[in-house]
């Protein structure tokens, strides 16, 4: 299976909290995050051919969240989110056309067909999942660095959630436990103002939703998340924490949605000016000035990985079309334990 690049580690940079980056790392996020974006734009178009059905939830204008998450980790620590969940499998270097093919339903999909938008998983880049359920990620990644912990790998997780997930009790559940046993887990605030239709400062007194950690003495910041930079310093200094064995860090990244909550939302609870404020500080625009004014690469390199991702998303939808749909035996295969019920192959 074919897969995209992966952005370079903290350890393999050396990019501390200070440091500067280089060449390298801004030309992989600019290409990380332009095929996430131009992915999302591809789904969503492709949503309105009703090729894709079902819920359906894009990640447009919050790609720093990923990419910069990405480039200060480190190979074999763990990711889970919640069900927007299309670019975090990119930004690892997933291959576009399992993914395409995942939202199309098909058998050579990410989940063979069977989880959609919402459930996508891969194993092999420590992508667990896609969970449908508001906050239900949020305990299962803690459980997963529970488990890093028990067996010394040294690797942690990385929880992802949004907003309205705080207003769960699973959170602060999480939160307690992950501060009591030190466990090596960051949690990622996606804070794009607004659970599906309703503003944060509508839903909870404390709208700095990192001060939420204070309660449980549990390091916490806020991070502009439309500045990959910082993304990637925040997530750096959480990492270097919990691999030190200091335990749980939580973060709130400050970032922005430019479509709905979903495709069935036309998002009219906001305004334009809102929006276009926040366009103005558009990730892959900061990140594309920045590799300009560096000279590190030139208007035409730049249009070169522009048509390299364009292609690679036709290819990923030509893929998905002309893939199989899984067969109908399928809807019994990965619900039991095959050993333990071998009646479902009868």
């Amino acid at each position: 299976m074919a897969t995209t690049k992966k952005a370079p580690s903290k350890k393999t940079e050396n990019n501390g909290a200070e440091g500067s980056f280089s060449k390298e790392t801004y030309l992989t996020w600019f290409e990380s995050m332009l095929l996430m974006r131009k992915f999302e734009e591809k789904a969503g178009q492709l949503y309105g051919q009703q090729k894709i059905r079902g819920f359906c939830h894009l990640y447009i204008g919050q790609e720093a969240c990923v990419a910069g998450a990405v480039s200060a980790l480190e190979e074999g620590d763990k990711y889970i989110t919640a069900y927007r969940d299309h670019a975090h499998p990119l930004g690892l270097g997933s291959d576009p056309k399992a993914i395409m093919a995942e939202l199309y339903g098909k058998a050579t999909g990410i989940s063979k067909g069977k989880g959609g938008s919402m459930h996508m998983f891969d194993k092999e880049k420590g992508f667990f999942g896609g969970h449908g359920i508001v906050g239900g990620q949020v305990p299962l990644g803690t459980g997963i660095a529970f488990a890093e912990k028990y067996m010394k790998t040294g690797k942690l997780c990385i929880c992802y959630m949004g907003d309205g997930a705080v207003r769960q009790g699973a959170f602060h559940e999480a939160l307690n436990l992950a501060m009591t046993m030190k466990l090596p887990v960051i949690f990622a605030i996606e804070n794009n103002g607004y659970a599906m239709g309703t503003s944060v400062k509508r839903t909870s007194n404390v709208t700095e939703l990192y001060k939420l950690g204070s309660a449980y003495d549990m390091p916490s910041e806020p991070v502009d998340a439309m500045s990959v930079e910082e993304v990637h310093h925040a997530v750096a200094r959480a990492a270097e924490r919990a691999r030190n064995g200091e335990g749980p860090t939580l973060l709130e990244f400050r970032t922005y949605r430019y479509k709905g909550h979903s495709m069935s939302d036309p998002a009219k609870y906001r305004t334009k000016e809102e929006l276009e404020e926040y366009k103005s500080k558009d990730p892959i625009e900061q990140v594309r000035m920045t590799i300009l004014e560096k000279g590190y690469a030139t208007e035409a390199d730049l249009e070169k990985i522009s048509d390299k991702i364009k292609e690679q998303v036709a290819e990923s939808v030509n893929f998905a079309e002309e893939s199989p749909w899984p067969d109908a035996s399928e809807a019994f295969i990965d619900v039991y334990v095959q050993e333990d019920y071998p009646f479902i192959n009868d």
